[in-house]
């Protein structure tokens, strides 16, 4: 049985509610490391062993063009999903490709700020994402 927020999202998007659907958006929800179609196609094998694979993919297209979930791009030019819908950055750890959601109200005003006093002529800004590319470090081992 679905998960009755997954049932939710579904329907305030207009979606029919399909076990394929539901499955989908299950496994974006409950993996919290950005996946790849892949990632979702492989963790979807476990339980969903006959879902095709061209289903998955229009699924998430459909996913993103009702924004549920937001294609998150790497360094390395992969396409990952996010379901975090509010407001944040990433940070992407080149070494291991893992991206984290990175939350900070303060950067946000920064970057408002900075954008509303730069005027870019014959642009309207309608988000701001960064994408913060580092590498991991143990600052304990000191």
């Amino acid at each position: 049985m679905a998960d009755k927020t997954v049932i939710k999202i579904l329907a305030e998007n207009n979606l029919k509610v399909t076990p394929q659907r539901t499955a989908v958006l299950e496994v974006l929800l409950n993996l919290n490391n950005h996946p790849t179609a892949e990632n979702i196609i492989e963790y979807l094998r476990l339980n969903y062993p006959h879902i095709p694979i061209g289903t998955v993919y229009k699924i998430l297209d459909a996913f993103v063009e009702k924004g549920i979930v937001k294609k998150v791009t790497t360094d390395k030019d992969v396409m990952r999903y996010d379901a975090v819908m509010s407001k944040h950055h990433h940070l992407y750890y080149s070494d291991s490709e893992r991206i984290e959601d990175y939350f900070d109200k303060d950067l946000n005003k920064i970057l408002n700020d900075y954008f509303r006093r730069k005027k870019i002529p014959n642009f309207k800004i309608t988000d701001i994402k960064l994408q913060i590319i580092g590498t991991y470090t143990d600052d304990t081992k000191t």
